[in-house]
């Protein structure tokens, strides 16, 4: 590892396409260290080992792989180790939520910084650095101390996210930017941090990446609210552009609420300010956080708490005379309402309380419907249709009712998701038309197993059954056109279809099974 290393110009052999492939801005960090360079002896000193120091630093050597499994500094200048440090801080956050926490950056220690890597997706993309998790790997040990020394320092540069687009089910593209692999690191370290003290200040309608609350969490409470309160109406309500949108000052003063060390705060500035590198050329961020980024779902999460969270639970207490429900997952919330009228002025305080943040609600997805256990009848004596229905996290909810008269939600795979799936794994097939049948089945098991995993709840088995047909149907069609010689029979091929495709199965019990237990 070059002694230089935080003066030299940025220079990369292989970069991956679309990245630029000269210089870099002055103080980025050189990925020349990625190669496995011997660390120097001026970033390593030669000196007796203190208590818990690796030796294989003090004879210039990285850790041997044996010891991976042991942080190279286990404790932090108070003689706690992390986890204990960041136990402390979520109690002091949970027993005064006004508190302003003026020291933090010290919990960044090694090990924290080691187990963060870990915690890291294996197979993500690279970012402008071109290195994967698992060149970084084989430096991880001579690296995670120079790392540490820069946070602490302010010598730490963040690189600008690599810019990448994904297809969405409109046919719109989502736009992502992709961290380098140590920017990902310190952004992990740091929301583990920040995690201690934010989880103890949000609110339970708020779902979208929190541990121990998922998808499946949110849609249960939607489920439970409509069913179990007076709800008639349901504002469907979503963010244009949310992640693109985010205004930096107000971002940095709602953290401020609770965060007083300005180092945190500075690391946290220029993640937001590092800008993004589309087709060589580096572009600066002046709004919005990059989709993608390790630290941006909290920092989403962070923003809309203060915009949103709390003044909708403000409103609710002060404001609202009938029952009113509010499930959040990200930018994506369902609101519950048993009057029209309150519906109707709680949408137009939102763009009011929205607009003063930079936030603007999506014109075509945002929608006010009447819904529940009374609007079919209600509808019906107006002389209008069905009443209509609303998408959530990947399923149409719908009124229905059970076989007794009796009525319920009904929670369907979104048919144009569905039908986008569906053409997404017949492109496939055609593509490993050639391939061993044994490797192609073995594919199409764990494609539906994984679909049939998240969509797999009450009600729904009977269109995922549809899903497999097709399936089946799309790779016979396939078997038949490798060759003239011997045409796959529909006999022949039951028996591979019951080898490879599973069958759907309910994985999820009704919410109110879930919610009692």
């Amino acid at each position: 590892m070059p002694g230089s290393y935080l003066h030299r110009s940025w220079e990369i052999s292989s970069v991956p396409d679309g990245i630029m492939s000269g210089g870099a801005e002055k103080g980025n960090r050189n990925p020349a260290i990625y190669a496995g360079e011997k660390s120097d002896a001026s970033i390593v000193p030669k000196k007796p080992p203190n208590k818990g120091q690796p030796a294989e630093e003090v004879e210039g050597r990285g850790a041997a792989k044996g010891n991976a499994g042991e942080p190279p500094a286990g404790r932090t200048q108070s003689r706690e180790t992390a986890s204990m440090g960041l136990e402390g801080i979520r109690e002091t956050a949970k027993r005064d939520r006004r508190v302003k926490f003026t020291a933090l950056l010290h919990h960044i220690t090694p090990s924290l910084l080691v187990e963060s890597f870990y915690d890291l997706n294996k197979t993500a993309a690279v970012g402008v650095d071109g290195v994967t998790w698992q060149d970084y790997e084989n430096i991880l040990y001579e690296r995670v101390h120079e790392l540490h020394r820069e946070i602490h320092t302010g010598a730490y540069r963040a690189l600008a996210s690599r810019r990448t687009y994904i297809l969405k089910t409109d046919g719109k593209l989502r736009p992502l930017g992709i961290a380098a692999v140590e920017d990902k690191i310190v952004q992990q370290a740091v929301v583990k941090v920040l995690n201690a003290i934010y989880e103890e200040d949000f609110l339970g309608f708020s779902y979208g990446f929190r541990r121990g609350r998922g998808q499946h969490d949110a849609l249960d409470a939607v489920w439970m609210g409509i069913t179990t309160r007076k709800i008639g109406w349901i504002l469907d309500a979503d963010i244009s552009a949310y992640f693109d949108t985010i205004d930096h000052g107000w971002m940095l003063k709602f953290l401020q609420h609770r965060i007083a060390d300005k180092r945190i705060l500075r690391l946290i500035k220029k993640w937001l300010t590092a800008g993004v590198i589309e087709d060589g050329r580096r572009t600066a961020s002046e709004r919005g956080t990059p989709q993608g980024a390790v630290i941006s779902p909290l920092l989403a999460n962070i923003y809309l708490h203060y915009v949103f969270d709390t003044w909708a639970q403000h409103w609710r207490k002060h404001h609202a005379r009938g029952d009113v429900i509010m499930v959040r997952y990200a930018d994506d919330s369902v609101l519950g309402f048993q009057y029209e009228g309150e519906a109707k002025r709680f949408l137009e305080a939102m763009k009011e309380r929205f607009a003063k943040f930079g936030l603007a609600l999506h014109p075509q997805k945002t929608r006010l419907i009447e819904f529940g256990r009374y609007a079919e009848q209600r509808r019906k004596n107006r002389g209008l249709g069905k009443p209509e229905t609303f998408d959530f996290l990947g399923f149409t909810h719908c009124c229905s009712k059970t076989r007794q008269g009796h009525f319920k939600i009904l929670r369907l795979t979104i048919k144009k998701r569905l039908r986008a799936t569906l053409a997404a794994i017949r492109e496939k097939l055609k593509r490993k038309r050639h391939d061993p049948i044994g490797q192609v089945g073995a594919w199409l098991t764990r494609v539906l197993r994984g679909y049939f995993n998240y969509h797999a709840v009450p009600d729904n088995l009977k269109r995922l059954a549809g899903l497999r047909l097709e399936v089946c149907r799309a790779w016979l069609k396939q078997l038949r056109r490798r060759g003239q010689k011997h045409k796959m029979t529909w006999a022949l091929f039951g028996r591979l279809a019951d080898q490879y495709l599973p069958h759907p199965r309910q994985v999820h019990p009704y919410p109110s099974v879930r919610f009692a237990s």
